[in-house]
């Protein structure tokens, strides 16, 4: 898949998140996005050192990042699918940054942080507990990274065809 085709399945598959996403598909879309978003970035720059504003209204980019969101999440999760797991795999760096929250404020982590020292949210049992979630919130991008980056698995799937094996 070229990077062309790949923007254009991704635009005309903004809501579909069933399915498989080749690599290349879900590689090229992340290419594009990065790349939209720099260039949007330096425009925005642009403009609004020119108008006298500097780090004034950021609307290019954030029309740009609207626009990409879903199909890039949507793209995301046919690549866990491409790979053999569930597209909540791709949520995975968020849900266990929320985990971390929730049990840091439902066990008093919270008047930790808002006290003189934070060094004390990391004693005792509930330290051992916070230092190991800190690990887990730490890897688990990589881990997400690894997995969008694995093969196709062959044949057909529990979400579909191999997208390498289906003519266009």
């Amino acid at each position: 898949m070229t990077f062309r085709q790949a923007v254009i399945t991704c635009f005309q598959k903004y809501f579909t998140f069933s399915g498989r996403a080749s690599r290349s598909e879900y590689w090229w879309f992340f290419l594009f996005t990065a790349l939209g978003g720099f260039v949007a970035g330096f425009l925005e720059g642009f403009i609004n050192a020119a108008s006298g504003t500097p780090g004034g209204p950021t609307l290019l980019s954030g029309a740009f990042n609207l626009a990409t969101f879903i199909p890039g999440l949507a793209v995301g999760w046919r690549r866990m699918h491409d790979s053999g797991r569930s597209g909540l795999y791709l949520l995975y760096p968020m849900i266990a940054i929320v985990g971390l929250s929730l049990f840091i404020g439902m066990f008093g982590g919270a008047e930790v942080l808002n006290g003189s020292d934070p060094s004390a949210l990391f004693e005792g049992a509930f330290g051992i507990v916070v230092i190991l979630a800190l690990i887990v919130v730490a890897i688990s991008p990589f881990l997400v990274l690894f997995w969008l980056t694995r093969p196709s698995q062959p044949g057909a799937n529990q979400y579909g065809p191999n997208p390498h094996e289906v003519s266009p």
